[in-house]
Order: C-alpha cells, then structure tokens, then sequence
C-alpha cells in the first residue's frame, strides 16, 4: 500500500504543477516545439521574470528539459507525452465543459 499511496502523491503533484495556469501556458506553448525564453514570452503573453520564474519550476520538477546553444537558451518538453496528455485533456474538458463550468467545487 506506501507504493500505491507515494504514486498517488506523485501524481498529485503532477496535477498541482498543470494547475497553476501560467505553467500550463508555457507547457502549451513547448507542445509546438522548442522555443527560447522570448518565444516564450511572445507565445504566453507572460512578463519576461515571471515566466523564467515558472520555467525553472517546471525544470526542476522534470517536466520541461534547457540545452544552450550559442547566446540561447531552448527549452522542450522532456517527454512528448505530456503533449499527449494536454490534448486528451482538451477533449476531456470540451466534452465536460458545461458540467466543469457549473461546479462550485472547484472554484
């Protein structure tokens, strides 16, 4: 049971992390491929600091690897299947929309 219950924690946190909505933004964003700090901000509409801010989080949490190259620095989602993953929730939530809307739960 400690196994089951440290990957339900783990997946807690996963979903904390997708649920704060400028991470999802940059994580949206890294879906169309990798991009530097300034595709970034052009893409997410975020502020320059903020964005480097959640950036690091999401490097430090394992979702989103950085390689420079020259004066760059690219950032790329470390797996494709988080790509997946934002599209399956997409139609999940359209599907749901109406219900997702109404509930005062999740305010």
């Amino acid at each position: 049971m400690p196994a089951k219950l440290n990957a339900i924690s783990l997946n807690c946190k996963f979903f904390r992390g997708l649920g704060d909505s400028s991470r999802l933004s940059i994580l949206e964003a890294l879906c169309a491929g990798p991009a530097t700090v300034s595709d970034l901000v052009e893409r997410t509409g975020l502020n320059q600091p903020n964005l480097s801010n959640h950036l690091s989080c999401l490097r430090e949490c394992g979702l989103v690897v950085s390689a420079a190259q020259g004066r760059f620095v690219w950032y790329q989602l470390r797996d494709t299947r988080i790509a997946e993953l934002l599209e399956l929730a997409a139609l999940i939530t359209k599907e749901a929309a109406q219900g997702m809307t109404e509930c005062a739960r999740y305010e």
